[in-house]
């Protein structure tokens, strides 16, 4: 059984034909299981939509730091030009880590004692190791990025890091918020911040399910300043987190796409992966079914190899029925450069 118990399976589609159903989107997520190619693909797509006119910024937060090779240009920490409409990012978990915390100790540090100051600092650099440090301080950079570049940019496209680590950016948001609100209820004794606790607690809002409802206004003006400055930063993070959460979630905005090849591997992961997204209702817009074998490849090794990728296809056919596929031929040489990105999207695979 498929993902979708509607068997009127949408076309396989070629690769040309993805810039038509998602040129209107202006937040598109690329993911997949590391070595599909989604590097290449996001950039193709990026490459593309430049060239229609759009102004594109791609962003990659995968560690493995492939977006300038694929671009064939310098891409580092802060945007860059690289062609005409498209700019480029790639973040560097580990400097975002180091930023993140840093971050962090200058804030902590307006609303603690100064002879606390050293065993704050001490504490908060050692937990730029602990499980879940990177992707907190990712989450947040993607999150401004998003912020700062939504009026600026028509499309922002985010080449993430393999399948489970996209799972997690895109689960973060509700256990930060729910984190925020810890904070605020760990300084409870402070009477002027149960005012606050009390609005953002997830029983006070009319969805108890979402720990990142609307705050409503707060009457902060009899608070002294400690923690007026406490509730604006934490408040301040949780509806950056909020604005993030609520344009993913909108199909109207934005598109998640998956690459996979026509392997086992991919698949499975792939079903695994779709499954978590839409049972968290985030608008997965399709598959890019990447290396697929030209017709016009010959030889008794190839053949051999065709025969089991039509077995895969008509897998993938099957469990992803009503999610639009379109297929990217195996290529005969590799794909560096914005001119054999662009060409990419040329290809057809009869």
């Amino acid at each position: 059984m498929g993902l979708f118990k509607n068997t009127d399976a949408t076309a396989t589609q070629p690769i040309s034909a993805l810039c038509k159903s998602i040129q209107q989107k202006k937040l598109i997520l690329v993911g997949g299981k590391g070595g599909v190619g989604k590097t290449t693909c996001s950039s193709a797509l990026a490459v593309q939509l430049a060239a229609l006119g759009k102004r594109v910024l791609i962003i990659s937060t995968d560690p493995a730091h492939s977006l300038g090779d694929a671009l064939d240009t310098s891409v580092g920490n802060t945007i860059v030009t690289v062609a005409p409409n498209l700019d480029a990012l790639e973040i560097d978990p580990d400097a975002e880590v180091s930023a993140h915390i840093s971050r962090i100790i200058r804030q902590t540090k307006q609303f603690v004692h100064p002879q606390m100051y050293a065993e704050v600092e001490r504490q908060l650099r050692n937990s730029a190791e602990s499980p879940g440090a990177q992707e907190a301080a990712l989450l947040e950079r993607m999150c401004r990025e998003i912020d700062e570049g939504y009026e600026k940019y028509d499309t922002l496209i985010f080449d993430t890091a393999p399948t489970g680590h996209t799972l997690r950016l895109l689960s973060l948001p509700e256990a930060m918020a729910a984190w925020t609100q810890g904070m605020l209820k760990h300084d409870k004794k402070s009477q002027e911040l149960s005012g606050v606790l009390a609005h953002l607690a997830p029983k006070a809002g009319k969805d108890i399910d979402n720990p990142l409802a609307d705050p409503q206004e707060l009457a902060t003006a009899q608070m002294n300043e400690r923690s007026k400055g406490i509730t604006e930063t934490l408040l301040n993070r949780q509806r950056l987190f909020q604005r993030t959460r609520r344009i993913l979630k909108d199909s109207e905005q934005t598109a998640l796409l998956f690459v996979l090849t026509p392997e086992k591997l991919p698949i499975l992961e792939t079903e695994r992966a779709i499954k978590t997204l839409l049972k968290e209702k985030l608008p997965v817009a399709g598959l890019l079914v990447n290396r697929v074998l030209p017709a016009t490849a010959d030889g008794d090794f190839l053949a051999q190899r065709r025969e089991q990728e039509q077995q895969r296809l008509q897998e993938i056919q099957h469990l992803f029925a009503m999610l639009p596929r379109y297929i990217i031929p195996l290529q005969p040489t590799d794909i560096q450069g914005l001119s054999s990105l662009q060409a990419l999207f040329l290809a057809t695979s009869n």
